[in-house]
């Protein structure tokens, strides 16, 4: 396997990024006309370093997977916004879906582009969602006292200059309610070197990320192999700037929908002082068929994987982030599945527990069409706004 990316001087540790096919000399003519086809519908961003983890003599390598196009993509699947994030946009670059969350979009770049991303519409020519003026957001927030977390996302805000994002989380820190700020990023898998290279970016985090209100970096580490020295160099660095960190993959078929991967990843994870926070199940965005796990199979997976960790790696739950609420994966007997709302746009439907009679081909929450049984803590009646009742 190719991983020998050089260890270069501090001042040096800039990979290249790569935007064309033509660029990755590993694929064929054929193959590169082929997957233009993809790139035609969906952007492709990459970099050196990251493609230095590529084991070009695998047909099935994971981090290939991650990263390069799959003519599959092009199969007529699922939404652009499968969670119907622009529903809860109340201003221009500004989601507010949970009570006490804020969600800002600060850029729509990434340091490399996942193949499974749900938010690819955001890189795509005719959006708009994303502005670079924050104002109405940040005023939103303020006039919203109920808001005590912000979480920064995009595209990825690490990609951004410490110079631009310096500016916007001291103007979040600004706002008394406003208790933690969290941090969407994939950089520290993409392009570790971006925390490498950079002390004013730990100088940042230093002086933002305090005692009573800390700064969350919420990493994305879909494989074991992505834990390189340099990558785990970046997270300690980052550990001894102050912020907090956790991670969060989805289970991603042909990635990590395997329980010895899975649990390798937690386990790792866990020596390194870095939680398993969420393993989402992939939402049924458009082009990400040939990287959805059916629900039923994720959640044996996901168990299986626990039972080979020690108890700090197995703090991760497996989630769908919905269009009306997060729903966990609870538990599941020969006939029935079971599901727990963690958070729900309306309060009604907070903690509400639900069964439904088992369907092994759903990809989705709303692929389960009769519910057996449920509960809310909130509401007396048996019935909740996804229009199914018991």
């Amino acid at each position: 396997m190719n991983v020998s990316f050089k260890r270069l001087d501090p001042d040096k540790r800039k990979p290249k990024y790569l935007t064309k096919l033509d660029q990755i000399p590993q694929l064929t003519e054929t193959e590169k006309r082929e997957l233009q086809k993809v790139n035609d519908k969906f952007v492709f961003r990459t970099n050196d370093y990251y493609q230095s983890l590529i084991d070009w003599n695998d047909p099935n390598d994971p981090i290939k997977r991650i990263i390069m196009p799959d003519i599959q993509e092009l199969n007529e699947w699922g939404q652009l916004d499968a969670s119907n994030e622009e529903k809860y946009t109340k201003v221009r670059g500004l989601e507010h879906k949970y009570t006490s969350t804020a969600l800002l979009l600060v850029n729509e770049v990434c340091a490399a582009y996942c193949r499974f991303c749900f938010r690819k519409r955001l890189f795509m020519n005719e959006n708009d969602e994303v502005t670079k003026d924050i104002s109405e957001g940040l005023e939103y927030i303020k006039n919203n006292k109920e808001i005590n977390n912000v979480l920064l996302t995009g595209g990825d805000p690490l990609v951004m200059s410490t110079s631009k994002l310096e500016p916007i989380i001291k103007q979040i820190r600004e706002i008394d309610h406003v208790q933690i700020i969290r941090i969407g990023t994939k950089v520290p898998a993409f392009n570790p070197f971006r925390i490498l290279n950079d002390p004013s970016l730990l100088e940042m985090f230093k002086t933002y990320s305090t005692g009573e209100k800390k700064i969350y970096i919420m990493a994305h580490f879909n494989h074991p192999r992505e834990l390189t020295p340099e990558a785990i160099e970046g997270l300690n660095l980052l550990m001894e700037s102050g912020v907090s960190l956790v991670n969060q993959t989805p289970m991603v078929k042909g990635v990590n929908d395997d329980p010895e991967v899975l649990a390798e990843l937690f386990s790792k994870l866990s020596y390194i002082g870095v939680p398993p926070y969420y393993v989402f199940l992939c939402r049924p965005t458009l082009g990400n068929e040939t990287y959805s796990v059916p629900v039923e199979r994720g959640y044996e997976i996901f168990e299986k994987s626990r039972t080979l960790c020690s108890g700090l790696a197995k703090r991760a739950r497996l989630v769908m982030s919905h269009e009306f609420r997060k729903i966990e994966i609870v538990g599941m007997t020969e006939d029935q599945i079971f599901f727990k709302f963690l958070r729900a746009a309306d309060k009604i439907n907070d903690a509400r527990f639900m069964a439904f009679f088992r369907n092994p081909e759903a990809c989705w929450f709303d692929d389960y069409q009769e519910a057996s049984e449920e509960f809310s803590l909130f509401a007396s009646n048996k019935t909740c706004e996804t229009g199914i009742s018991s």
